[in-house]
């Protein structure tokens, strides 16, 4: 399912998906303060373009929790609304349920996605 969901998934939305990440980074790489957090947009877009067969393993300190707030507050709201939306509408059919799982994926990463880091499977 690996190969022929990652091209199924970058055909029908992990293109769009992915560059919202693209997005948000380079937004945030605007200002030199929000560099570090236009980095770690562009470390989650290559899991946005291609998610099957990768996880994302939470972990981090006091640092990580400061910069999810920021995040949360400027960006991640938005972006994880948007990925739970499609998780349901992808979810109302049997053939999306797969998808959809990965929409809630990068829901819960597009929350708080420092402190974690994509591992392959």
């Amino acid at each position: 399912m690996g190969c022929l969901g990652n091209v199924l998934w970058f055909i029908f939305g992990g293109l769009t998906s992915g560059l919202s990440w693209v997005i948000a980074g380079c937004l945030w790489c605007i200002t030199i303060v929000g560099i570090p957090i236009g980095v770690q947009c562009f470390k989650f877009a290559g899991l946005a373009f291609f998610p099957f067969g990768k996880r994302v393993e939470y972990g981090g300190g006091v640092g990580s929790v400061f910069l999810n707030i920021i995040w949360l507050l400027i960006t991640g709201l938005v972006m994880a609304i948007g990925y739970v939306l499609h998780g349901v509408l992808l979810c109302c059919t049997i053939i999306g349920i797969p998808f959809g799982l990965q929409m809630f994926k990068l829901a819960k990463l597009a929350l708080m996605p420092f402190g974690a880091e994509v591992v392959y499977e």
